[in-house]
């Protein structure tokens, strides 16, 4: 391949009108991405930040190198200096760019004379007075396993003639390791033969580090996603096995007369992505009592959801045996107390007596059960009982209401109203009793369930929510 070196005239420099225009741009649009990267908060538990910040340093990196260019191209190629021999197109020599990457050398094949721009020399950290490498002996300052690629390089230039395009490592004399791309041509005699060899090395050892650190930081997001997508899954899958399988309304008690209707839904967050610790449930008790419960632990995802399955056992588990919903509520905050993973929970538990339609409740700082009757509705007056796991030993109160027939009870979760609209508990609790005329014209609990998931199905729900409706019979 002919070089440069055969040219019949210099190269000229374009015209500075557009290369000015071309570095002005370069050098505004560098500030605007440097000031990016100055606002661009980095977390290390972040990996999207981490990856934003690397992809900043990039383009950095990337835009100076192109501003040096730039002005390389506005001053033209030096002259050939008598005594160097090196090639004019050689860059990195402008008294601008005493911090640049590139550097350059000749090999002269015939003398073995070879000449290194003194860029070069910082390049390989190496001092002027010890003299430049001959090609022999660049391959010692590589690693070991980079060096096979150099010799072959360098056979191909010299052999064959073809151009020298790679990169490699050299650890230079203090100890500093710095990848380099080499890129050279040999220069052939009168007679076509090899007579020798110019290249331009540059530094790259920045820009690689910028896009292995974009690289590393993509790959610590996708998985991060990948963990996220696989523990939503997870939630997703113990909460469908933990939550009632029933569907559509449940009658108690079971082969007579119905004397509670119940139906339950369960209300995703807006993104859906959100797995929380919400529960409903309602059990036929052995002694002929019905049991309802919702309630909620913090926090999301597979902790949330497993910690919700453990406190819905144990409550099952407590109301089959006949503890009653206050002392209930006192062992399941003993629970939480002594669970590997801290957290805080409420619930409201109840249990309904068909045969004197008395309904006996406790509750855990959560939102009271509301009551409707004859197009009216109304909050029960809670007992005393602060959240789970908030005190140790804490007493837990019990109330009883009495119930008529066609009563409608709502239990419900306290993600139910949308956060999007600033409603809080007692705006949430207003909607619901607002429905009360509706639930008199309501033939069953799955109609009024219908009705609560249409008044708050389609806000921007930032938490899951359940709500639990119980009809009770004539």
């Amino acid at each position: 391949m002919p070089s440069h070196l055969y040219a019949d005239r210099p190269a000229q420099p374009p015209e500075p009108g557009p290369v000015d225009a071309l570095i002005s741009r370069t050098r505004r649009l560098r500030g605007d991405v440097d000031a990016v990267r100055r606002d661009t908060v980095v977390d290390e538990d972040d990996p999207r930040g981490r990856w934003q910040r690397a992809l900043c340093d990039l383009a950095v990196h990337q835009l100076d190198d192109l501003g040096r260019h730039l002005g390389q191209l506005r001053e033209g190629p030096p002259p050939v200096a008598e005594s160097s021999g090196l090639p004019p197109a050689a860059p990195g020599t402008g008294a601008e760019d005493r911090q640049t990457r590139v550097g350059s050398a000749e090999w002269n094949l015939l003398t073995d004379e070879v000449t290194w721009s003194e860029e070069l020399f910082q390049i390989f950290g190496r001092p002027p007075e010890a003299g430049p490498l001959p090609l022999d002996e660049l391959g010692s300052t590589l690693f070991s396993e980079d060096q096979p690629l150099l010799t072959a390089m360098v056979t191909d230039c010299l052999v064959d003639g073809k151009p020298i395009d790679g990169e490699f490592r050299i650890v230079r004399a203090d100890g500093r390791v710095r990848t380099l791309h080499m890129r050279g041509e040999p220069v052939l005699d009168s007679d076509g033969c090899t007579a020798t060899m110019w290249a331009v090395l540059r530094d790259v050892s920045e820009l690689r580090r910028s896009q292995r650190a974009v690289r590393e930081s993509q790959d610590s997001l996708q998985r991060r996603r990948e963990i996220a997508r696989t523990e939503h899954r997870l939630a997703v899958e113990l909460q469908e096995a933990v939550l009632p399988p029933w569907r559509g309304s449940l009658r108690f008690p079971h082969g007579s007369a119905p004397a509670m209707d119940v139906a339950a839904h369960y209300l995703p967050s807006a993104d859906g992505s959100l797995i929380g610790g919400d529960w409903y449930d309602a059990l036929e008790l052995p002694d002929g009592r019905s049991l309802l419960t919702v309630g909620d632990l913090t926090g999301h995802g597979v902790s949330a959801a497993s910690g919700m399955a453990m406190m819905l056992g144990a409550l099952r588990g407590m109301a089959i045996a006949g503890i009653e919903p206050g002392p209930l509520m006192g062992w399941l905050n003993r629970l939480l107390e002594a669970s590997v993973q801290p957290a805080l929970g409420s619930a409201v538990c109840c249990s309904y007596d068909p045969a004197r339609r008395v309904l006996s409740w406790a509750q855990a700082g959560h939102p009271a059960p509301l009551l409707f009757r004859c197009g009216r509705g109304r909050a029960l007056r809670p007992p005393e009982g602060v959240l789970l796991g908030a005190t140790a030993g804490a007493a837990y109160g019990q109330a009883e209401e009495q119930l008529q027939p066609g009563d409608v009870l709502v239990l419900h979760t306290d993600g139910l109203a949308p956060q999007g609209i600033d409603l809080g508990r007692a705006d949430g609790t207003e909607r619901l009793l607002a429905l009360a005329p509706r639930f008199l014209a309501a033939r069953s609990a799955q109609d009024c369930v219908r009705l609560v998931t249409e008044e708050f199905g389609e806000g921007e729900r930032e938490d899951d929510a359940c709500v639990l409706v119980a009809r009770i019979g004539g």
